[in-house]
């Protein structure tokens, strides 16, 4: 996946939470450059991701502005064109 066309990830996770850390690491593993926020230590971005997707719990992955609630391999491989 090359700069150009690298989508805006954001993954909201808390440190503790395993589905987090393997939605980290699949990230990692496929070169997905994303911007992770502890909502365990920003309450405003807690309150922001539960306005953004109803959700209160993590992790919570928004893929340009896409949620994708829990570590949902197939809809992150979906909305990035992963093979």
């Amino acid at each position: 996946m090359s700069a150009l066309n690298q989508p805006r990830v954001i993954v909201f996770s808390t440190p503790t939470c395993s589905y987090c850390n393997l939605a980290k690491r699949y990230c990692r593993e496929k070169k997905i450059r994303f911007k992770e926020i502890d909502v365990s230590k920003d309450r405003n971005a807690a309150a922001d991701m539960q306005r953004r997707t109803g959700q209160s719990g993590v992790p919570v992955i928004l893929i340009n502005n896409k949620p994708v609630v829990g570590f949902d391999k197939s809809k992150i491989n979906k909305i990035l064109s992963i093979k």
